[in-house]
């Protein structure tokens, strides 16, 4: 690689699992398959054949989706490490909202079983926080940010609605009580929006979610934290922790806080990263970080074959 070259890791969230995820390198990959072996014993049961076999029903409940989609990531990325020995060291490493825990993983801060354990018990608070009905989420696109937050002000009421995901500059996702999205969504679009509801179990990353954070706190404190081979951005604010006390607080804000994607790919371009690897299942980001640093060049490793363009885009 040139001297020039700075590159970062990229970590998918929810959104990106599908059935079959993680087969192919687990079959061609002796490091990867004890990623899934490592998960599966840590929840005790096969989360290796759901992620491989389904069903999608299954899949998708938010607390097989969450450890499921972190495992599928570091699977790829053990693979990655194995066949390429010398793979320099990132300059930093973000995830999107669950992604997180996946980038605090591959920098050595949580081992393969806590982060899934944690995760599972993240993703089981999380939907018990809301009951099935009562929230949405929709993507807000053709509007700055700003002009969303305001949307969101407006439409709110005596419910909640907020920004939940600043994932590009024109695309924002909001969240909160149902009646209130759908208010929310109606001004947008009288202001020139395209608006998409999601199809999602709970509202994440808004007020909603609060009490997910007790049950999450708990996980939490029955983890051993590890020091960080390189930085980790905070999906709150997009800067680093390096600290036990500072990291924890930071992911029990992320339950109920907005998602920080702009300022996150905004920080890496400031830091001078020109490649970033998105590592994972889906190809989700790649598309964001064009829209917010069209700049960085990102390439997906969702699938096995994706190692050979490895080479050529990383100069090994």
């Amino acid at each position: 690689m040139t001297t020039e070259t700075k590159w970062a890791w990229l970590f998918p969230g929810q959104g990106a699992q599908a059935v079959g995820m993680g087969k192919d390198v687990a079959e061609a990959h002796t490091a990867a398959r004890s990623v899934f072996d490592e998960a599966d014993q840590a929840l005790a049961e096969s989360l290796s054949t759901l992620c491989f076999e389904g069903p999608m029903e299954v899949l998708t409940q938010t607390a097989n989706t969450q450890p499921a989609i972190v495992a599928t990531s570091m699977a790829f990325l053990a693979a990655l490490r194995a066949r390429f020995p010398e793979l320099p060291r990132p300059v930093c490493a973000a995830g999107h909202s669950l992604g997180e825990y996946s980038a605090l993983c591959a920098a050595g801060v949580l081992s393969v079983a806590d982060a899934v354990r944690v995760c599972r018990a993240r993703g089981q608070a999380m939907q018990a926080a809301v009951p099935v009905g009562v929230g949405a989420m929709a993507a807000v696109m053709g509007l700055q940010g700003d002009e969303v937050a305001s949307v969101c002000m407006e439409a709110s009421g005596d419910e909640t609605v907020s920004c939940a995901n600043f994932n590009a500059p024109t695309q924002t996702v909001i969240a909160g009580h149902a009646a209130a999205v759908q208010r929310a969504s109606t001004v947008a679009k009288t202001a020139g929006a395209r608006v998409i509801p999601l199809k999602v179990s709970a509202p994440f990353h808004c007020a909603l979610m609060s009490p997910a954070r007790e049950g999450l706190a708990v996980a939490l404190d029955d983890v051993s934290y590890g020091r960080a081979a390189f930085e980790v951005l905070a999906n709150i604010d997009a800067t680093p922790r390096s600290d036990e006390t500072t990291l924890r607080a930071a992911l029990l804000e992320q339950v109920d806080q907005p998602v920080q994607w702009v300022k996150t790919i905004e920080h890496m371009r400031d830091r001078g990263v020109t490649h970033a690897l998105e590592i994972g299942p889906g190809r989700v980001l790649a598309g964001l970080v064009k829209r917010i640093a069209p700049e960085i060049k990102v390439i997906n490793i969702n699938k096995v074959d994706a190692f050979d363009k490895v080479v050529e885009f990383l100069e090994l």
